[in-house]
């Protein structure tokens, strides 16, 4: 059942309710009838787990709404749904939103209306190799088995990228397979995946699951000397960092590439309400910092700079204190 059928069903349901009890719901003048549906990720990425606490700040501190996170493909198809009606809040790649927002990559010719309520924070590439597998680095993995993510996800586009910056065809040089995390963790314990790729928040789940119970089995490979190429494709929404070892208790720190995080909404939603949206957020960081160590990285100052996606104009009024 799709987003927009959800909430048909809990209009008539509720409308039922208020024609039995002879009175008026809080939410029955609600945008979208009150509810509001989250689009995240895998349910073992950073964006499930905050999606799912941001649904429930929604739910304690904003009268009139009743929130639910949805485990999705991530950033392509989250946008999709956002702009379809589907959902009302998505989490993206900021990279997959600047090509939904000019009508580029996976929206080709068709820019989508799409809002930003908050710049957060950083997602960390990941490419992890089998430590026997004698794969130092991306061109490497030529003729190799590679999980490049969910299909329509930011990490299958930013996959892609990245194998065409090292000079390979990601459908023709690579043996390509769109999984899901939890799939891809299952087929490289299994063995039938050679490496794979992943764009999250640190530490993701999935990710740490997989590399600390099975200690030396699997090396994360460094990425940054292919930053020239993307910005030479894709201007600077691309940037670079350490993958510390700490984080996963690997062997050595991993140069990496990163790209930054979006919580997006549709241009029609109610300025009040992308206001209210975005001062839950900040309010209540605390909160959302118990759920996911990466919350403590949302900062109001840089929340505000998601330039290519517009700001909507609820959010922008929250960061001018107005």
């Amino acid at each position: 059942m799709t987003g927009r059928l959800r909430r048909l069903v809990a209009s008539l349901l509720l409308a039922v309710l208020v024609t039995g009890c002879g009175g008026e719901s809080p939410r029955s003048n609600a945008w979208h009838g009150g509810r509001i549906f989250l689009a995240t990720g895998n349910t073992t990425g950073v964006y499930y787990q905050l999606g799912g606490g941001y649904a429930d700040l929604i739910n304690r501190h904003l009268p009139g709404y009743e929130a639910r996170a949805e485990p999705t493909g991530a950033s392509v198809e989250n946008i999709n749904r956002l702009a379809n009606g589907d959902m009302e809040i998505a989490f993206s790649l900021a990279d997959t939103a600047a090509d939904a927002i000019t009508g580029r990559g996976a929206f080709d010719g068709k820019p989508q209306p799409v809002r930003a309520l908050a710049r957060i924070y950083s997602n960390y590439t990941h490419l992890i190799v089998r430590t026997d597998g004698k794969i130092g680095t991306v061109a490497n993995l030529r003729g190799k088995r590679v999980s490049t993510g969910s299909p329509k996800s930011g990490t299958d586009i930013i996959a892609g990228r990245l194998l065409n910056a090292a000079g390979l065809d990601p459908d023709r040089d690579v043996r390509r397979l769109n999984l899901s995390l939890p799939e891809t963790v299952k087929q490289m314990r299994a063995g039938t995946l050679d490496a794979l790729f992943f764009s999250g928040g640190l530490p993701t789940p999935g990710i740490k699951d997989l590399l600390t119970s099975s200690p030396g089995t699997f090396r994360l490979l460094p990425l940054d000397d292919l930053l020239q190429p993307l910005e030479k494709g894709y201007g600077s929404v691309y940037t670079t960092s350490t993958l510390a070892a700490n984080v996963y208790n690997t062997a050595s720190d991993a140069p990496t590439i990163t790209v930054a995080n979006v919580i997006l909404v549709s241009a029609d939603m109610p300025d009040d309400l992308a206001y209210d949206l975005t001062r839950t957020l900040f309010d209540h960081q605390g909160e959302l910092i118990s759920v996911h160590p990466e919350a403590a990285n949302f900062n109001r100052t840089s929340a505000a700079l998601s330039d290519p996606i517009p700001l909507h104009p609820g959010a922008s009024r929250y960061y001018r204190g107005s």
